[in-house]
C-alpha cells in the first residue's frame, strides 16, 4: 500500500474542497475528527459482529447485476467502502496537522507490521480501542505518537477485517475518484 501517494491524493482532494467551498483559513480539524468518529461507527455497523441479538452478524456483500455481467462479476463490499471512508479522514487529519512526512509514514508502517505479531484482541475490541484513541484526538492530536498509534491500529483493523493492502489501496483510489466527481457535480 502506497501511503505516500494516498496522503498526496487526499491533500489534493482536501485543497479542492477548501477552495471550492470557500473554507480557507478555517479550523476544519474538529470536523475531520468528528467525521472520522462517524465513519468508524458506520464501519463497525457494517461489520455487524457485535450484534449478539441478531442472527445476521456477517458483513454484507451486495451483488449487483449489471447489464452484460453475471452477478459474480460485479459486487460491492459496504464494509470495505466504510473502512476506506475512514481512511480518507485519517489521511486528511494527518495532512492537516503535518503528520504526513516520509519519516512519519515509515513509522506508521513499521508499527503496523510490529503489531501484526501481537495477539489478536478481536475485532470488536479493536474497533473500541481505535474509537477511544480517535476520541482522544481532541486532547492530544498534536502528539505524533497518538496519531501514529491510531493509524497503525486502523491498518491492523483492516487486516483483521480481512482486507489486503492491495484491496484497501484500490478501494481508496476508486473512492477518491468518486469524491472528485462529487465535487465536480456540486456535492
Amino acid at each position: 500500500m502506497n501511503l505516500e501517494k494516498m496522503f498526496e491524493m487526499q491533500k489534493a482532494l482536501d485543497e479542492r474542497i477548501i477552495k471550492e467551498k470557500g473554507l480557507e483559513g478555517q479550523d476544519l480539524l474538529p470536523n475531520l475528527i468528528l467525521a472520522l468518529q462517524v465513519e468508524l461507527a458506520e464501519c463497525e455497523n457494517e461489520w455487524r459482529g457485535f450484534k449478539h441479538w441478531s442472527n445476521d452478524r456477517e458483513p454484507r456483500i451486495c451483488v449487483i447485476d449489471k447489464k452484460g455481467q453475471t452477478a459474480k462479476e460485479y459486487y460491492k463490499n459496504p464494509l470495505l467502502e466504510e473502512y476506506v471512508d475512514c481512511l480518507h479522514f485519517i489521511l486528511s487529519i494527518g495532512n492537516r496537522i503535518g503528520f504526513n512526512n516520509d519519516a512519519m509514514i515509515q513509522q506508521i508502517i513499521k508499527r503496523s507490521k510490529e503489531r501484526e505479531l501481537e495477539t489478536n484482541i478481536g475485532i470488536g475490541k479493536a474497533f473500541s480501542h481505535l474509537m477511544s484513541l480517535v476520541f482522544g484526538f481532541y486532547f492530544s492530536i498534536e502528539d505524533e505518537g497518538t496519531y501514529v498509534r491510531s493509524f497503525e491500529r486502523f491498518l491492523n483493523l483492516g487486516q483483521q477485517l480481512g482486507f489486503t493492502p492491495e484491496q484497501i489501496e484500490a478501494a481508496y483510489m476508486e473512492k477518491n475518484a468518486v469524491n472528485h466527481q462529487r465535487q465536480q457535480e456540486g456535492y
